[in-house]
């Protein structure tokens, strides 16, 4: 199963292409951020907390629901298959 998993937006790659990259427990990816994507400056996004599914922004949340969603994925023993389809490999 591939959930959405929170991820902190850690820097904007591409806006033309709406591209960043977000790390969650030491992985890190690219993700297309058009769904999130500010009518701003992008770099505001920068340091804040997105649900990524298949390789997409796809909301934001708080850091405080981030870290709730990833102890609850954790408990349930999903948080490392989560983290495997993030870095493109298979879970352990």
């Amino acid at each position: 199963m591939c959930l959405g998993i929170p991820a902190q937006i850690q820097s904007i790659d591409d806006p033309e292409r709406f591209n960043v990259t977000v790390a969650v427990n030491g992985v890190s990816r690219l993700a297309n951020a058009a769904c999130i994507w500010p009518t701003g400056d992008p770099q505001q996004l920068v340091g804040q907390w997105a649900v990524i599914h298949v390789g997409f922004a796809l909301g934001l949340l708080s850091e405080a629901e981030a870290q709730e969603t990833l102890a609850a994925l954790n408990e349930i023993g999903g948080l490392e298959h989560e983290l495997a389809d993030l870095a493109g490999r298979e879970p352990a």
